[in-house]
């Protein structure tokens, strides 16, 4: 069995299926913010910084509804594909861009050193 080859611009956080549909994990980052990592009903994966913009709340602990999670705090919904809070609330939560390859969860490492700088 041939090992996939990983390109060195992506750091591979594991398994998909480590991540329950309808779910969510915390990545840390050495030096700098947490990710959390979505995975949505119909099983897409999204990335964004674990910290809400109204409180700064874990993103990874809220409810995902479709594309969107709740943050655990004070309900506000936040867009896993940009990031935004749904009107009427206004913030943004920096995305990471982030792709399934063989069953594994890669996210682009210099968005993720960018965060950590």
């Amino acid at each position: 069995m041939s090992k996939t080859f990983i390109p060195p611009e992506w750091l591979d956080l594991g398994p998909v299926i480590d991540v329950p549909l309808r779910g969510a994990r915390s990545v840390p980052v050495a030096g700098g913010e947490e990710i959390a990592v979505f995975r949505t009903g119909d099983d897409r994966v999204y990335a964004l910084i674990n910290r809400c913009p109204h409180k700064g709340g874990p993103l990874s602990q809220g409810i995902v509804h479709g594309d969107k999670v709740a943050c655990p705090l004070h309900d506000w919904k936040i867009s896993l594909a940009t990031g935004e809070a749904q009107a009427p609330d206004q913030g943004c939560v920096p995305t990471i861009p982030v792709r399934v390859v063989a069953g594994r969860i890669l996210v682009f490492r210099a968005a993720v050193i960018k965060q950590a700088a």
